[in-house]
């Protein structure tokens, strides 16, 4: 059974209007975390139900999460201080497959921040990075310190390359040299990356967002359609996931 961590909260950094990078100090659990997993965190007395947090970093004993305000849960976390304490149930799911070499990784929106997890640990090649708007985009400076190349889109064209991740994700692609993909983001983001590198024949690597209950695959409420040889088989985001082989997605 997972483990339920209490560590306190060293700081919150605002990012964005509404997303908040807390750093919190356990060295159990930072030991522990995996790229592609995630965290369940309580979120007050008033909120009966956990948040799902992907972590973004993890080491030196000190887990970094990065998670949106979406909600009271999540409203409730973004208001943590330092010195204030947690609790925390993880690290969860399944995460990244990181044998493969020249790694390409790709994240949108609030999908980004676990694949610098991955990025660092893997030495990716590249990274490939989506947001809405200048003001949307996270941690830009952050995958230059550990990619050969960062490359950023934005919906409105106020920051990077006017458009989706598919364009440059397309372009790397087409050049060749890269082993697989992972990716963490919108499903039509993932979608879309998993098309392309179906097309140039890569193996891809998805991370699935779904609401989720319990967080440990008892509930059920973030079971997903996929296929596995050939048969059609519904498996739990939180537990079996939530990173996927992209073939064996049902979109």
């Amino acid at each position: 059974m997972p483990e339920t961590y209490l560590p306190t909260v060293l700081d919150n950094r605002r990012l964005t209007e509404t997303v908040h990078a807390l750093r919190l100090q356990s060295a159990e659990l930072a030991r522990a975390a995996r790229p592609g997993q995630f965290v369940h965190i309580k979120c007050g007395e008033g909120n009966l139900l956990r948040r799902p947090v992907s972590i973004c970093r993890a080491e030196d004993g000190v887990l970094t999460v990065v998670l949106e305000v979406r909600g009271e849960g999540t409203r409730w976390l973004s208001q943590r201080r330092a010195g204030d304490m947690l609790d925390v149930l993880g690290p969860l799911g399944r995460g990244f497959d990181l044998s493969h070499k020249n790694i390409i990784v790709v994240g949108g929106g609030i999908g980004v921040p676990p694949m610098l997890f991955a990025a660092r640990a893997a030495g990716a090649k590249a990274a490939v990075l989506g947001f809405r708007s200048r003001e949307n985009a996270i941690l830009a400076e952050e995958f230059r310190d550990v990619c050969e190349a960062v490359y950023i889109t934005t919906d409105d064209g106020s920051l990077g390359e006017h458009g989706t991740v598919a364009g440059p994700l397309e372009r790397l692609l087409r050049e060749g040299g890269c082993s697989a993909v992972l990716a963490c983001g919108p499903r039509p983001m993932l979608q879309a990356a998993a098309a392309l590198a179906e097309t140039y024949k890569v193996p891809c690597q998805v991370s699935l967002e779904e609401r989720m209950g319990c967080g440990v695959g008892a509930c059920l409420v973030c079971a997903c359609k996929t296929v596995v040889d050939g048969k059609e088989k519904m498996r739990r985001v939180c537990k079996d996931g939530p990173v996927f082989p992209a073939e064996e997605v049902v979109w």
